[in-house]
């Protein structure tokens, strides 16, 4: 693995963190044009970036001091602010990302706002999914000894799995957007739809990528990590919620 890049001598870069900053740079270009689809303002589309960025740093943040590793910053509250140091879990940026989204949306009084989760439902899967490029670069979130030609260091690329995973989602996704609302099943037929369906399929991919990790999330429950639960969890509710909603 490649945990940090030198460019020259004392100039180094943690490749998670320039993955990471490369990622949100490039997902910001795209909600933009995603924006103009679906002829969403832009200063709404940007100021909703800006508050999914920091929410989600912070959910991610606490989670991972809350979960796995609580007594650790107790003892060393300071280092609660040492993000370089890494320790960041996904679920809890998630968590926090929809809420202030919630908020946001109510705040902007708008009818719209199926139509910006729909918006951001792609983009949601390239930032997770590409961003797990710079874990595999770190060498964090890594898999369980691994006796196939793919391994790498003798353990699954778990990281690389969950790329490939939400590649594949990003393109259904896509697809699936380009039929018109008439034309699709009756469970993907109205708006909203797309990022409910993104909630499902991550969560099933999430499932198949934790049964493969090997690195330590924390005190387990019943047997499985947070992340299993949650995304077992994620995926009964957001199927539920595609199948029992109305077709138009």
């Amino acid at each position: 693995m490649y945990p940090i890049i030198r460019l020259a001598e004392g100039l180094e870069i943690p490749s998670f963190f320039l993955n990471i900053s490369l990622v949100i740079s490039l997902s910001l270009f795209w909600i933009i044009r995603r924006g103009d689809l679906y002829h969403l303002p832009k200063k709404n589309i940007l100021d909703l970036s800006l508050l999914l960025m920091g929410s989600s740093l912070v959910g991610a943040r606490f989670m991972h001091i809350l979960y796995e590793n609580f007594s650790y910053y107790q003892e060393h509250p300071l280092r609660v602010f040492y993000l370089w140091q890494g320790g960041f879990v996904f679920y809890g940026g998630l968590v926090l990302a929809f809420v202030t989204t919630l908020v946001y949306l109510k705040w902007l009084q708008t009818d719209k706002k199926s139509h910006y989760f729909d918006a951001f439902a792609p983009v949601l899967a390239f930032a997770y999914g590409f961003g797990r490029i710079g874990c595999f670069l770190a060498g964090c979130c890594y898999g369980k000894t691994c006796e196939y030609p793919w391994a790498m260091n003798g353990r699954h690329p778990a990281q690389l799995y969950a790329f490939f995973l939400e590649v594949g989602i990003i393109s259904l996704l896509l697809g699936i957007e380009k039929v018109p609302l008439s034309k699709r099943p009756r469970f993907l037929n109205r708006s909203g739809d797309i990022f409910v369906l993104w909630l499902a399929l991550h969560s099933l991919g999430r499932l198949m990528m934790e049964s493969f990790r090997d690195d330590f999330r924390g005190d387990q429950i019943l047997g499985q990590s947070v992340s299993t639960i949650l995304s077992l969890l994620l995926f009964l509710i957001s199927s539920v919620s595609l199948y029992s909603r109305k077709p138009t």
